[in-house]
């Protein structure tokens, strides 16, 4: 077996390892998120009807971060599942599982490319659409969904790249595709007259781009688990689901949660300030994909050595582990909390020259991004339980944070106004990061000292 790893996760310093993994999988996160904030910032600043295409953009959004998260049912479920098997010496089973995800995310792909492509103008209505932005957030979303194969791709294989201790390759795959649509973006939307749908083809060029990349670093002799579509494992299926069930449940959640919030501005906003609120809610919402989308990259990005370890029956190892991501995403929520305090203002202009829609994005954003710092614990203490197999944990921790979101969206404009709604996030990242943080601390020996007594049975 070629090795084109120079370090050993079972082996090496774990500050090192930490470092070498979470910082380019957070950065290709980062990067990953201008797929959405690019497009948004141009179609913003369409003449005429810039503000009105921007509240369409944000009404099918949602959608497609929906159809991503089964990227992550697949990629997070089958690529720790991969790393164990290799820390344990099942090279060849290794590799069954990454092909096996291979043809999964194809499947997924026929299946969700024309259900939404179809039905996409009644979903937009039930979910916040109204008769001024469903035309933009139809054209939008009627354009991406052609693009499902790839986007899946692109996302779902990336995770084996990275789980492999790649961060660096994966790296590479985002960027591409990040560069491309950025490039894109203005040629289409500007220069072309294309507009809304072209923000969306080049979106679907730029991450045909990333899964080219990606499985050609699947493919290529230097990887050490490569891609074989010979390798198809049906036991496999269900384990792969159900270990990526709690990482894809986040996302999914969110998805809903943001249609949810979406149509409650609209509802209680009411004609024309509903709109407004909803514009504001785009903005709101790219900021927070790019706080907290290069988050899920520390903790995901690590996972692999976790897995790796945990496969190894190297306790040790695995707790100090846990210890350092936790210590660098803690670190980052804390600057981008600060970020947050002094940019909110300056980052909602990138979207909309109104200093009205402006001035409210960024006091509703203040207030949506208050409580990262708890938030951080959550996501760490959620994805190292992914990393260890323990979806008895990560998932009812993941739907509890949602539950939360769901109910205080609902209850808290009917108490107040409209805007109160941008509080709900706060309420339950406060609640999400204590109670993940008590079953962390009280279950992990727990779980250690089984491996070290039973084995390895996954």
């Amino acid at each position: 077996m070629k090795k084109s790893r120079n370090y050993d996760l079972g082996k090496d310093g774990l500050w090192y390892l930490t470092l070498r993994l979470a910082l380019p999988t957070a950065l290709a996160q980062a990067v990953n998120v201008l797929y959405a904030i690019v497009d948004r910032m141009f179609i913003g600043h369409i003449a005429v009807y810039g503000e009105t295409a921007l509240a369409g953009v944000g009404i099918a959004a949602p959608i497609t971060t929906l159809i991503s998260s089964f990227a992550v049912l697949i990629g997070m479920g089958g690529a720790p599942i991969m790393a164990m098997k290799e820390g344990h010496g099942e090279h060849e089973s290794a590799e069954r599982i990454l092909s096996t995800a291979f043809y999964l995310l194809i499947l997924f792909s026929a299946i969700l490319t024309p259900l939404f492509f179809i039905f996409r103008a009644p979903i937009l209505m039930a979910f916040g659409a109204s008769e001024a932005t469903i035309g933009h957030a139809s054209e939008y979303l009627g354009w991406y969904v052609l693009g499902t194969p790839f986007a899946l791709l692109a996302s779902g294989l990336n995770s084996f790249v990275i789980n492999q201790g790649e961060s660096k390759k994966g790296m590479v795959s985002v960027l591409t595709g990040a560069a491309l649509n950025i490039v894109l973006d203005p040629i289409f939307i500007f220069t072309l007259g294309m507009g809304v749908k072209g923000a969306a083809i080049a979106t679907v060029i730029s991450q045909a781009a990333s899964a080219l990349v990606v499985i050609s670093v699947l493919l290529s002799d230097k990887t050490q688990i490569k891609l074989r579509f010979t390798f198809f494992d049906r036991t496999r299926v269900m384990k792969i689901m159900i270990f990526g069930l709690s990482p894809f449940i986040i996302i999914a959640t969110d998805s809903v949660l943001m249609i949810v919030l979406n149509s409650v501005l609209q509802r209680y906003g009411g004609p024309g300030q509903g709109d407004i609120l909803i514009t504001c809610s785009t903005i709101i919402q790219s900021y927070h994909l790019l706080v907290m989308n290069p988050l899920g990259g520390i903790t995901a990005g690590c996972q692999g050595l976790i897995s790796f370890n945990y496969g190894a029956g190297n306790s040790s190892r695995v707790r100090e582990s846990i210890k350092r991501v936790q210590i660098i995403a803690t670190t980052y929520t804390v600057i981008m909390f600060v970020l947050t305090l002094i940019g909110s203002r300056l980052f909602a202009s990138f979207f909309t020259p109104s200093a009205e829609i402006q001035g409210l994005a960024a006091k509703y954003m203040i207030a949506f991004e208050c409580m990262i710092i708890p938030l951080s614990f959550q996501y760490t203490n959620v994805d190292m339980m992914t990393a260890l197999g323990q979806v008895r944990f990560s998932l009812p921790l993941s739907l509890e944070r949602k539950l939360v979101f769901f109910i205080s969206t609902l209850i808290l404009p009917h108490i107040f106004q409209a805007d109160a709604a941008f509080f709900a996030e706060p309420v339950c990242d406060l609640i999400a990061g204590i109670l993940s943080s008590a079953i962390m601390w009280t279950e992990l020996p727990k779980i250690l000292k089984r491996r070290e007594e039973r084995g390895l049975s996954i």
